[in-house]
C-alpha cells in the first residue's frame, strides 16, 4: 500500500491527518502544528545535523538560493541599507559571511534545535552523521519500523534510502538533480574541522558552545577548538 506525503504547513497538514488514516508529512524546520505532535497515534522522525556544519553549509547556500521558498534572503533590509540578505552576504568576505550567517538566520535555526522536544516518547531522533554511516540502511530501516511500517514497507524504504543517499545513488555529482545540487557542496561529515577558520570557531565556541553540549556533539563548549586545522 502506498503511504501519501505531503508537506506539513499550517492547516492543511491537520486536515490532511483527518483525511488519511496514514500519511507521511515532512518539514525542513521540524515546525509541525501542535494538534499533530500531541496526537497519540503520531510517530515522529526528527533529524539533526552538526551546527558547525549547518553553518558552513547555511552561508554557502544563502549566496545562492533562489527566491522560490527562500524569500527572507530575497527581502530589503532597512539595516542592511537596503540591500537583501542574500546580497549583503556576497558582499562580504569568507570570514564575515559566516559571522554573518552566524548571528543571522543560524542563530534561528539553532534556538530550534534547542527547542525541540527530545524526550517525547512518540520521537525517533537520528543525527545526520548516524545515516551517513548507514552505509547498508538498516538503521533508517529500524526507524521506519518504529514509526509503523510493515517490514515490506520498511524494507522498501530502505532501498529508496540507498538510492538517494549521498553515499549510494547520489554519490555521483551529475547523477543529483538540481534542486540538490544547489544545497550539497560537499555531504561528508565534520567539515568544520577542516573548513572552519580558528577566529570563526572560537567565536561560534563563546557564543553557542554551550548548545553544542545540550545537543550532544560535545562534551565541553570549546575543548573541541583543539580539532580545528589552522584555516586562514
Amino acid at each position: 500500500m502506498n503511504v501519501p506525503i505531503n508537506g506539513a504547513y499550517g492547516r492543511r497538514a491537520t486536515k490532511l491527518v483527518e483525511e488519511n488514516p496514514r500519511i507521511f508529512l515532512t518539514q525542513w524546520s521540524s515546525r509541525f502544528p501542535e494538534a499533530i505532535l500531541e496526537r497519540p497515534d503520531a510517530r515522529i522522525l526528527h533529524v539533526i545535523r552538526d551546527p558547525r556544519d549547518v553553518l558552513l553549509s547555511g552561508a554557502r547556500y544563502h549566496c545562492i538560493a533562489p527566491e522560490a521558498g527562500e524569500e527572507f534572503l530575497h527581502e530589503p533590509r532597512s539595516d542592511l541599507g537596503g540591500k537583501t540578505y542574500q546580497e549583503h552576504l556576497k558582499t562580504l568576505p569568507f570570514h564575515d559571511q559566516l559571522r554573518f550567517e552566524m548571528h543571522e538566520k543560524h542563530a534561528t535555526t539553532l534556538r530550534q534545535m534547542l527547542g525541540w522536544d527530545y524526550s517525547a516518547k512518540n520521537r525517533i531522533e537520528l543525527r545526520y552523521e548516524d545515516l551517513m554511516r548507514d552505509r547498508h540502511g538498516w538503521r533508517f530501516f529500524s526507524a521506519l519500523r518504529t514509526l509503523g511500517l510493515s517490514r515490506i514497507e520498511a524494507m522498501r524504504g530502505r532501498r529508496i534510502f540507498l538510492r538517494r543517499s549521498l553515499f549510494g545513488g547520489l554519490s555521483e555529482e551529475d547523477k543529483r538533480p538540481d534542486r540538490i545540487k544547489l544545497h550539497i557542496a560537499d555531504g561528508s561529515v565534520a567539515q568544520w574541522r577542516s573548513k572552519m577558520p580558528r577566529a570563526i570557531a572560537e567565536e561560534y565556541a563563546k557564543a553557542f558552545g554551550a548548545a553544542l553540549v545540550v545537543l550532544g556533539y560535545e562534551k565541553h563548549p570549546t575543548a573541541w577548538l583543539d580539532q580545528i586545522d589552522m584555516v586562514a
